[in-house]
């Protein structure tokens, strides 16, 4: 019923900066919610930053100051801009979102994941 597909991603030296997009399509009424999250191996998905449809951002603490998230409402399309880059922040990277479908109900659900590698 949804399909989200990311874009960007990548390798870059440490301080650099990097992209993400992720754009939704299907049967979508409203979009609540949009994120991206990183899941490290044997762990749960985490939130990296997330925005709602009214334009309210949340970010983990150690991305605050370097990344932003936004989104395009017309697209249906969330964005990640990430700067100054650390080797931490190397990880496979989700899109996540909360939609609400024209047939009634809510899809919540993840994009097949984009790798950033940002090298020392």
């Amino acid at each position: 019923q949804v399909r989200l597909v990311e874009s960007g991603g990548g390798a870059v030296q440490a301080g650099g900066s990097l992209g993400l997009s992720c754009a939704a399509s299907g049967s979508i009424a409203n979009i609540n919610e949009m994120g991206w999250y990183r899941q490290a191996p044997g762990n749960a998905p985490e939130a990296v930053a997330t925005i709602t449809s009214s334009g309210k951002t949340n970010y983990v603490d150690f991305v605050k100051g370097r990344f932003t998230i936004s989104m395009d409402n017309a697209k249906n399309t969330v964005y990640l801009q990430m700067n100054s880059l650390k080797p931490e922040d190397t990880d496979v990277y989700y899109c996540n979102a909360d939609i609400s479908l024209w047939a009634g109900g809510t899809w919540r659900g993840f994009g097949q994941g984009t790798q950033v590698t940002v090298s020392s």
